[in-house]
């Protein structure tokens, strides 16, 4: 299976940097191929140019190869921080200049304009693991986790990606040795069962 891995985290040494490893070995360990791209490494542009906005337009080669890889992915893994209660800017650019008409999706023949797409994203199920510092059930009951919305009804239900999966650490920074060490042993546990 061509799995697509997404990194969005300024620190080499986060723990989402160690989910992103954990997620990228188990699913070596399983024979899959993996594209993996860490946006900050890679100084991801997270701008949309305004000729990009356009379907048909030419694309920088780096945006080419994203696209191309997003295209051909059977499943989707993304592992970010959770930055008020969205993900980082750079994965924000990212899903702007990547999930393009004609790659993602495309918008019904004969609507009026409603914005009914047609997801053309052929990946089997798309996974995200965020890091977090405010308590799980605060997310719930004060700010509704919108993380769960954007990802899987916003972007991927959209796309045509109908098997989702999301898993939230918390609280990472009050966190010991050892309950990361047993989370990033639940992340190729998950891995190994959805892939």
């Amino acid at each position: 299976m061509k799995v697509s891995v997404i990194l969005g985290h300024p620190r080499k040494r986060s723990f989402s940097s160690a989910i992103a490893a954990a997620v990228v070995g188990a699913l070596q360990e399983k024979g899959h191929q993996i594209f993996f791209h860490d946006l900050y490494e890679e100084i991801f542009d997270p701008l949309l140019p305004k000729n990009e906005l356009l379907r048909h337009t030419e694309l920088e080669q780096k945006i080419e190869e994203h696209c191309s890889e997003l295209s051909s992915a059977e499943g989707i893994v993304i592992v970010h921080p959770n930055w008020w209660g969205q993900p980082p800017a750079i994965l924000k650019g990212w899903v702007d200049r990547v999930f393009r008409p004609g790659v993602a999706y495309e918008f019904k023949e004969g609507g009026s304009g409603e914005g009914i797409p047609d997801g053309l994203l052929k990946a089997k199920i798309a996974v995200i693991f965020n890091t977090s510092n405010t308590p799980e059930q605060r997310e719930r009951e004060v700010f509704g986790d919108p993380l769960e919305a954007i990802w899987k009804t916003c972007i991927f239900e959209f796309c045509g990606v109908k098997n989702f999966f999301r898993k939230n650490f918390s609280m990472v920074m009050t966190s010991t040795f050892e309950e990361r060490r047993k989370w990033l042993e639940e992340v190729r546990e998950i891995v190994k069962r959805l892939f």
